[in-house]
Protein backbone atom coordinates (compact mmCIF):
# COMPACT_ATOMS: atom_id res chain seq x y z
CA UNK A 1 0.00 0.00 0.00
CA UNK A 2 1.75 3.08 -1.21
CA UNK A 3 0.38 6.08 0.61
CA UNK A 4 1.90 8.69 2.89
CA UNK A 5 -0.25 7.45 5.79
CA UNK A 6 0.68 3.77 5.69
CA UNK A 7 2.36 2.71 8.91
CA UNK A 8 1.41 5.92 10.65
CA UNK A 9 1.48 5.79 14.44
CA UNK A 10 -0.78 8.83 14.80
CA UNK A 11 -3.92 7.84 16.77
CA UNK A 12 -6.01 10.02 14.41
CA UNK A 13 -4.99 7.64 11.59
CA UNK A 14 -6.84 4.78 13.31
CA UNK A 15 -9.81 6.76 14.66
CA UNK A 16 -13.13 5.63 13.16
CA UNK A 17 -14.65 9.09 12.67
CA UNK A 18 -15.39 9.50 8.95
CA UNK A 19 -18.98 9.10 7.77
CA UNK A 20 -19.51 6.81 4.80
CA UNK A 21 -20.09 9.71 2.40
CA UNK A 22 -16.82 11.40 3.43
CA UNK A 23 -14.82 8.16 3.29
CA UNK A 24 -16.31 7.33 -0.12
CA UNK A 25 -15.41 10.76 -1.49
CA UNK A 26 -11.85 10.50 -0.08
CA UNK A 27 -11.44 7.02 -1.58
CA UNK A 28 -12.93 8.06 -4.90
CA UNK A 29 -15.84 5.63 -4.92
CA UNK A 30 -19.59 5.41 -4.39
CA UNK A 31 -20.88 4.81 -0.82
CA UNK A 32 -22.65 1.66 -2.03
CA UNK A 33 -19.25 0.25 -3.04
CA UNK A 34 -18.04 0.80 0.53
CA UNK A 35 -21.06 -1.09 1.83
CA UNK A 36 -20.26 -3.97 -0.55
CA UNK A 37 -16.63 -4.03 0.61
CA UNK A 38 -17.87 -4.07 4.21
CA UNK A 39 -20.12 -7.08 3.47
CA UNK A 40 -17.18 -8.88 1.80
CA UNK A 41 -14.95 -8.18 4.82
CA UNK A 42 -12.44 -6.09 2.89
CA UNK A 43 -12.83 -3.22 5.32
CA UNK A 44 -14.24 -3.18 8.86
CA UNK A 45 -15.77 0.20 9.71
CA UNK A 46 -16.68 1.17 13.24
CA UNK A 47 -20.24 1.98 14.21
CA UNK A 48 -21.69 5.22 15.52
CA UNK A 49 -24.26 5.27 18.32
CA UNK A 50 -27.08 5.32 15.76
CA UNK A 51 -25.58 2.39 13.82
CA UNK A 52 -24.00 4.40 10.99
CA UNK A 53 -20.68 3.26 9.59
CA UNK A 54 -17.55 5.19 10.59
CA UNK A 55 -14.24 4.89 8.75
CA UNK A 56 -10.68 5.83 9.64
CA UNK A 57 -7.96 7.31 7.45
CA UNK A 58 -6.40 3.82 7.46
CA UNK A 59 -9.67 2.46 6.03
CA UNK A 60 -9.59 5.10 3.26
CA UNK A 61 -6.01 4.12 2.38
CA UNK A 62 -7.10 0.49 2.28
CA UNK A 63 -10.10 1.33 0.08
CA UNK A 64 -7.82 3.13 -2.37
CA UNK A 65 -5.61 0.06 -2.51
CA UNK A 66 -8.63 -2.20 -3.10
CA UNK A 67 -9.67 0.07 -5.98
CA UNK A 68 -6.16 0.09 -7.45
CA UNK A 69 -5.80 -3.69 -7.27
CA UNK A 70 -9.23 -4.39 -8.71
CA UNK A 71 -9.39 -1.68 -11.38
CA UNK A 72 -5.79 -1.13 -12.44
CA UNK A 73 -4.42 -4.64 -11.92
CA UNK A 74 -7.62 -6.54 -12.79
CA UNK A 75 -7.63 -8.66 -9.62
CA UNK A 76 -11.01 -9.97 -8.50
CA UNK A 77 -12.26 -9.10 -5.02
CA UNK A 78 -11.47 -12.57 -3.61
CA UNK A 79 -7.87 -12.08 -4.75
CA UNK A 80 -7.80 -8.56 -3.34
CA UNK A 81 -9.05 -9.87 0.02
CA UNK A 82 -6.30 -12.52 0.04
CA UNK A 83 -3.60 -9.98 -0.89
CA UNK A 84 -4.70 -7.59 1.85
CA UNK A 85 -4.77 -10.41 4.39
CA UNK A 86 -1.24 -11.42 3.43
CA UNK A 87 -0.07 -7.80 3.63
CA UNK A 88 -1.48 -7.60 7.16
CA UNK A 89 0.34 -10.80 8.13
CA UNK A 90 3.54 -9.42 6.65
CA UNK A 91 3.18 -6.16 8.58
CA UNK A 92 2.59 -8.07 11.84
CA UNK A 93 5.61 -10.30 11.15
CA UNK A 94 7.80 -7.26 10.43
CA UNK A 95 6.71 -5.65 13.69
CA UNK A 96 7.47 -8.86 15.59
CA UNK A 97 10.90 -9.14 13.96
CA UNK A 98 11.64 -5.53 14.95
CA UNK A 99 10.62 -6.28 18.58
CA UNK A 100 12.72 -9.45 18.65
CA UNK A 101 15.73 -7.62 17.17
CA UNK A 102 15.41 -4.99 19.90
CA UNK A 103 15.30 -7.73 22.56
CA UNK A 104 18.33 -9.42 21.00
CA UNK A 105 20.25 -6.12 20.96
CA UNK A 106 19.41 -5.64 24.64
CA UNK A 107 20.63 -9.17 25.41
CA UNK A 108 23.90 -8.55 23.54
CA UNK A 109 24.39 -5.30 25.46
CA UNK A 110 23.84 -7.17 28.73
CA UNK A 111 26.37 -9.82 27.73
CA UNK A 112 28.88 -7.09 26.88
CA UNK A 113 28.28 -5.49 30.28
CA UNK A 114 28.87 -8.81 32.02
CA UNK A 115 32.01 -9.46 29.99
CA UNK A 116 33.28 -5.97 30.85
CA UNK A 117 32.69 -6.69 34.54
CA UNK A 118 34.66 -9.91 34.19
CA UNK A 119 37.69 -8.05 32.83
CA UNK A 120 38.05 -5.67 35.77
CA UNK A 121 40.68 -6.63 38.34
CA UNK A 122 39.13 -7.82 41.53
CA UNK A 123 36.07 -9.17 39.76
CA UNK A 124 34.97 -12.65 40.73
CA UNK A 125 33.39 -13.44 37.33
CA UNK A 126 35.42 -14.70 34.40
CA UNK A 127 34.34 -16.38 31.15
CA UNK A 128 35.07 -20.10 30.95
CA UNK A 129 36.11 -19.93 27.28
CA UNK A 130 35.64 -17.73 24.20
CA UNK A 131 32.71 -19.68 22.70
CA UNK A 132 30.59 -19.85 25.83
CA UNK A 133 28.59 -17.20 27.64
CA UNK A 134 28.89 -19.13 30.91
CA UNK A 135 30.65 -17.39 33.79
CA UNK A 136 32.37 -18.99 36.77
CA UNK A 137 33.58 -17.64 40.07
CA UNK A 138 37.36 -17.30 39.94
CA UNK A 139 39.33 -17.96 43.07
CA UNK A 140 43.12 -17.66 42.88
CA UNK A 141 45.11 -20.66 43.95
CA UNK A 142 46.66 -20.49 47.36
CA UNK A 143 50.39 -20.76 47.38
CA UNK A 144 51.60 -24.22 48.25
CA UNK A 145 53.38 -24.55 51.60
Amino acid sequence: MSDEFVGSSDPAYEAKVLMISVAARMAGMHPQTLRQYDRLGLVQPGRAAGGGRRYSVRDVVLLREVQRLSQDDGINLAGVKRIIGLERLLEEAQQRVARLEAELDAAYRRIAELEALARFPGSDLVPTNRTSTALVVWRPRRPER
